[in-house]
């Protein structure tokens, strides 16, 4: 569902501040793959997620999402294969439109616009059902403003967006990152429903490593740029947050874990 070929991405080239942030990424994602992403900082993580999305082009390389080459797609092109949950809850809705408008807004990406009327009595009766699976009272506020929501349920309500037309690919770029941990854990059950109800190809990046390792059937650490460490299956489930600094130890050629990867 998801090919990374030899991909490279270089910042502020040619200058003091010149970073290699990709540099010869290969990463193959078969149709149904839940993968969670590690790494420390700067290891390429949300640039992988950012050059998936075409946010930012590759330097060289190539992307395929369900075969179809988008290395030179821009973003708005790349859309109608790709849902995506920021870490910012305010990023994935628009806070001044209804829970009803952005919903539909959602189920019309990649449509072509009419002048007919907006929402239509069985839409609004589809998405009450949709939010009342959420399980927190939405489904009673479809014309409430979305920015009158709170963080955990703004990004329940992306999930649901970003799901909505199935995508060919969902990315959930540190998501539950701004959330207080009771919040976190249940948009990431959350994503766990929505991702198995719809058979989603996932990408899921995070910096914890709990988190790493009870969701997705796969596991990755990015380091430099690379895909260093790859566990799936029964590897996955017996992996500890023990194990996982000693692999990065070992990745990183220093018995220091990086700050961030101990912190989470």
């Amino acid at each position: 569902m998801l090919e990374l070929k030899r991909l490279c991405k270089t910042f502020n080239r040619g200058t003091v501040n010149e970073k290699q942030a990709l540099c010869g990424l290969d990463l193959t994602l078969k149709d149904g793959d839940f993968v969670t992403v590690i790494g420390g900082n700067g290891a390429g993580k949300s640039t992988m997620l950012n050059a998936v999305a075409g946010t930012w082009m590759v330097d060289s390389g190539s992307i395929l999402i369900d075969g179809v080459d988008v290395t030179h797609l821009p973003e708005h092109k790349r859309a109608k294969f790709i849902g995506r949950v920021f870490q910012d809850p305010m990023m994935g809705t628009a806070p001044t439109m209804q829970i009803e408008e952005n919903l539909a807004l959602a189920a019309r990406r990649g449509q072509r616009r009419s002048l007919r009327w907006g929402i239509t009595k069985t839409e609004r009766a589809d998405y009450r059902e949709l939010l009342r699976g959420l399980g927190l009272g939405l489904e009673d506020r479809l014309t409430s403003k979305a920015g009158l929501l709170s963080g955990g349920q703004r990004q329940a309500l992306t999930l649901l967006m970003a799901a909505l037309k199935r995508p060919k690919l969902l990315l959930l770029d540190e998501h539950t990152a701004a959330l207080d941990p009771k919040t976190a854990a249940k948009v990431l059950a959350l994503s766990d429903q929505i991702v198995e109800e719809n058979g989603l190809t996932t990408l899921m990046v995070t910096h914890n490593m709990r988190d790493a390792i009870a969701h997705g059937n796969r596991l990755i650490m990015m380091y430099d740029g690379r895909v260093a460490v790859d566990v799936s299956g029964e590897d996955k489930k017996r992996l500890t947050v023990p194990d996982l600094l000693d692999l990065f130890s070992k990745v990183s050629g220093s018995d220091e874990a990086d700050d961030k990867m101990l912190l989470s």
